[in-house]
C-alpha cells in the first residue's frame, strides 16, 4: 500500500491518497492431475483443479486453482476429464497427467499440512499451456526456491 504520509483511513473505495501498488505474480508450471465438479452456474463442468510439480519420478500435488479460464477452455478441460478418469474419490476424479497450466500466486509459505511442504497465497491459473508436454513441469526443487527467495512476501 502506498498512502500520504499525512492521509487518514477513510471507509471504502476513496482515491487519492491510498493506492494499491501490485508487483507480478510468481508463476510456476504444473500438471492438473485431479479435477471436482464446480458449483453453482459449474455445477455440471469439471471446473475445481488439483496441480502437482514433479518430485523425481512421482507427481506432488502443491494447490488447487479454481480460476483463470475462459468458458471455452473450461468447456475443453471438462470434456478432457471425461475422457481421461482413472479412479473416483467421491466427487473427486483423477486424470491423465496430460494438461499443463500456468499457475500464478501471490506468495508462497512452509506449510507441515501439506505434502509438498508449501502453500501458495492466491494462486490461480495464468495460462494453459498447450505448447509444454507435463514430462517439462517445473519441481518440487523449483517451489523449494521460490520458497527460499520469496517466503516473506507478503504483496496485496
Amino acid at each position: 500500500m502506498i498512502k500520504r504520509k499525512n492521509s487518514l483511513y477513510q471507509v471504502g473505495r476513496k482515491r487519492g491518497d491510498w493506492w494499491k501498488w501490485k508487483t507480478a505474480p510468481l508463476t510456476i508450471d504444473a500438471v492438473l492431475i485431479y479435477a471436482q465438479k464446480g458449483h453453482g452456474r459449474r455445477s455440471n463442468l469439471y471446473t475445481d483443479y488439483t496441480f502437482a510439480v514433479k518430485d523425481g519420478d512421482k507427481l506432488v500435488t502443491f494447490t488447487k486453482a479454481y480460476s483463470g479460464l475462459t468458458d471455452k477452455e473450461l468447456g475443453e478441460v471438462d470434456a478432457f476429464v471425461k475422457r481421461n478418469a482413472q479412479e473416483k474419490f467421491g466427487p473427486v476424479r483423477t486424470v491423465k497427467p496430460e494438461l499443463v497450466f500456468e499457475i500464478a500466486f501471490e506468495g508462497i509459505a512452509a506449510s507441515p499440512r501439506h505434502k509438498s511442504g508449501v502453500a501458495l497465497r492466491f494462486p490461480r491459473i495464468n495460462r494453459w499451456r498447450k505448447d509444454k508436454p507435463w514430462q517439462e513441469i517445473n519441481t518440487l526443487d523449483d517451489l523449494k526456491l521460490l520458497l527460499q527467495q520469496f517466503g516473506t512476501r507478503t504483496d496485496s
